[in-house]
């Protein structure tokens, strides 16, 4: 009785953070339908979406980091104020946030939830293909781990190209366009082609912003991984909340430099303003506390593997939710994708896990050959 009562306890924590994981997906799908219908339905504009989103996402963060780790600070710790850190968290700030979130919220407002799902899974395409211009990869043809990074990245290329270029049938026609004289055209036969519809510019485009937006996010892994092996004493959550800061504020600079018209900065007591704060208090802290809650329980690839569960979540509130048309194409290309994205991560597990035997084994070669070299001396001190 008392063996099944920890079986089931043991189950149901295995569960938990797989079921938090998978709740964390569909709500930054919800989050990002709201979104896609204030900046089509409501004319709300993107940068300022981001400039008010990372204000409070920055205060939230500071209040944070001073409670619960600035006040418990030790005088040995690493200053967050020194240059070398200062210049890494303001690139951190420039390709996480200010280009990153721009790039991607603009792309949104071009395009759909859809797109956004299937050039996300782009990301360890370009982090792999940056990390083979830099260098920071061998590229050994011999590695298994390396082959199914070069064929995950193929496929995630093809579902990438499927997605921008192959609109293919409705799934769900947009409740925003359905009384339009666009429609009719849309409807017809053959043109399923993305090149074939009057808004082509606006798809494509969406889709190009949205894969610098991923490119941004790759650049921003690298320098903060090098940032984290370089100041391993400061807490992430600081830096976290130290570059933050720095974003936003190269947000605000840039983004009242495009956005120069005073209405669009005005807001009002509405559904909008509710989608600011959650997307501030979810995406600021929420989802990164989460992360690293089933990262140190599951390891650093568990989170990453969850990230594919966006199409499921972006096809079935699309058909019922979003005010974007939603085509067979687009799911099918972002399907694909997911399959690379899947086989650059098995890749990155691999290489990971023959890493780990090769540092092991070459730890117990350095203690066997340190045993042996010991024994004669052992013995000469005895034989004395």
């Amino acid at each position: 009785m008392m063996m099944g009562i920890i079986m089931r306890s043991v189950r149901l924590v295995e569960m938990l953070p797989f079921s938090v994981m998978v709740v964390m997906e569909g709500c930054t799908i919800l989050l990002t339908i709201w979104a896609k219908t204030a900046m089509t339905d409501y004319d709300m504009s993107p940068f300022v979406f981001v400039v008010y989103t990372h204000v409070l996402s920055s205060i939230i963060l500071l209040l944070y980091s001073f409670i619960f780790h600035c006040r418990s600070r030790s005088a040995t710790q690493q200053s967050l104020f020194s240059f070398g850190l200062f210049v890494r968290c303001f690139l951190l700030g420039l390709t996480g946030i200010a280009v990153s979130q721009n790039l991607a919220f603009l792309g949104l407002s071009y395009s759909s939830p859809i797109l956004v799902c299937a050039m996300g899974l782009m990301l360890p395409t370009f982090s792999f293909l940056l990390s083979i211009i830099l260098r920071r990869t061998k590229t050994d043809w011999r590695s298994s781990s390396f082959e199914a990074k070069v064929v995950g990245t193929i496929i995630s290329i093809m579902g990438a190209i499927v997605v921008e270029l192959y609109k293919g049938p409705y799934i769900r026609p947009s409740s925003v366009l359905s009384s339009s004289s666009y429609l009719v055209l849309f409807q017809k036969a053959g043109q399923y082609l993305v090149f074939s519809s009057p808004a082509t510019e606006h798809w494509v485009l969406g889709g190009i912003l949205l894969a610098g937006a991923s490119i941004s996010v790759s650049v921003w892994n690298i320098i903060q991984i090098g940032t984290m092996k370089l100041y391993p004493e400061v807490e992430v959550m600081e830096v976290v909340s130290y570059y933050s800061l720095l974003g936003t504020i190269q947000c605000v600079i840039f983004s009242l430099f495009i956005e120069r018209s005073l209405s669009a900065w005005k807001l009002k007591l509405n559904m909008d303003l509710l989608l600011i704060v959650l997307t501030a208090c979810f995406g600021g802290l929420v989802r990164s506390r989460v992360h690293n809650w089933c990262i140190n329980m599951k390891g650093t690839h568990y989170v990453p593997m969850f990230k594919p569960f966006g199409i499921v979540f972006a096809t079935i509130f699309g058909v019922s939710l979003s005010a974007n048309n939603l085509h067979y194409g687009s799911v099918l290309g972002a399907v694909v994708t997911g399959v690379g994205y899947f086989t650059i991560m098995w890749g990155q597990i691999k290489e990971d896990e023959d890493e780990q035997c090769v540092n092991h084994n070459d730890q117990s070669h350095l203690e066997s050959t340190n045993s042996e070299a010991k024994v004669p001396l052992l013995e000469e001190e005895i034989g004395v």
